[in-house]
């Protein structure tokens, strides 16, 4: 069940019981679960802002900016928790991961995470996150319910992209001094293959399925397909070159897959475009006009919808993912980094 029905239910049995009363919580709930497919279709989209040390809240129905929850400084990525009950925040300069109340919308705990943490992944079956520390050369594994350090993996140098399987099986750090993908063991909680990828790995995605993991080269403007079921090499490389636009400026940074294996997602940096990409074939069909220099972006839940965040003209695009256009900018704060939908 999704969160905010599970929330909205959960309330109305409350003020059934303390309310109401028994005989009548029934029909009360039964009136309250009528508004339920309206809820459902709600989103929310979550935007960190760099420079301006918050997180922007859009609603997804009015595509309006709603809320701006104070963090820490320099936020970057952002993950949810496994219940789905907060949002955690990779806040840089403040060598931590805030973690926000979905209820309330305050920062109700931070939890140390090593220094210079970017990116960060919950893991689908424990609650433990993994954090990028581009300064200690390792991913840091935290337990966020015991508040504590599990274990600290070495990678290669500067790591920057933490990407995890569906089954939490395995784990991709790229390292963008060492210009490698390092695959890890989560069971060993061990780095066990190490492959070459384009110049200055950024963003690591696996398909749906996990048979795949796509990695993004910034500075190679690639994506690197690896084989996530047999080899763990390279099978495919995608090359971007936008027609008109400054070989320089196609930088390949974040990664959205569709989970229907239909399109994937390229953010293309200070080239203001985003790849449109045939999952099957590897073809690159499109190239759609952002804002200035888009850096991450992320689907909502049905997949309609796609969100980027454009650092350099402070906004997020939204792009209707049937018609492939953008169809509205939405102004948040100063270098927005991060954005993730609640699930």
């Amino acid at each position: 069940m999704p969160f905010l029905i599970r929330s909205f239910a959960s309330r109305a049995q409350r003020l059934g019981r303390t309310a109401l009363g028994p005989a009548l919580m029934g029909p009360f709930l039964g009136a309250a679960l009528v508004l339920l497919p309206a809820l459902a279709l709600a989103e929310r989209v979550f935007v960190s802002n760099e420079k301006d040390n918050t997180v922007s809240v859009i609603d997804g129905e009015t595509l309006e900016v709603v809320e701006t929850i104070k963090v820490g400084r320099r936020p970057r990525a952002m993950a949810f928790s496994s219940d789905g009950s907060q949002l955690f925040v990779a806040v840089g300069d403040d060598e931590a991961i805030d973690m926000i109340d979905l209820e309330s919308l305050e920062v109700v705990s931070s939890l140390s995470s090593g220094e210079d943490p970017e990116v960060i992944r919950v893991d689908p079956n424990r609650s433990y996150v993994y954090v990028s520390n581009e300064d200690d050369n390792i991913v840091s594994v935290l337990d966020y319910e015991q508040r504590r350090l599990v274990t600290e993996i070495p990678v290669g140098v500067e790591p920057e992209g933490v990407g995890i399987s569906p089954d939490g099986k395995w784990l991709i750090a790229t390292t963008e001094t060492s210009n490698m993908a390092h695959i890890v063991d989560l069971e060993a909680m061990e780095a066990v293959h190490h492959r070459l990828m384009g110049a200055r790995p950024r963003h690591a995605e696996f398909t749906a399925d996990g048979s795949e993991a796509w990695v993004s080269a910034e500075v190679g403007a690639t994506v690197s397909i690896l084989d996530m079921q047999e080899t763990f090499d390279v099978a495919h490389t995608i090359r971007f070159d936008v027609p008109g636009v400054p070989r320089e400026t196609v930088q390949a940074v974040g990664v959205a897959l569709t989970s229907d294996g239909r399109y994937g997602f390229v953010a293309l940096g200070p080239s203001n475009r985003v790849a449109v990409i045939d999952q099957q074939s590897y073809e690159v069909l499109d190239y759609l006009l952002v804002g200035q220099r888009v850096w991450h972006l992320a689907l909502n839940a049905d997949e309609s919808r796609l969100y980027t965040t454009n650092g350099v003209s402070g906004d997020v695009t939204v792009i209707d993912v049937d018609d492939l256009e953008a169809i509205r900018s939405i102004p948040v704060g100063r270098f927005p980094w991060g954005v993730v939908v609640e699930p």
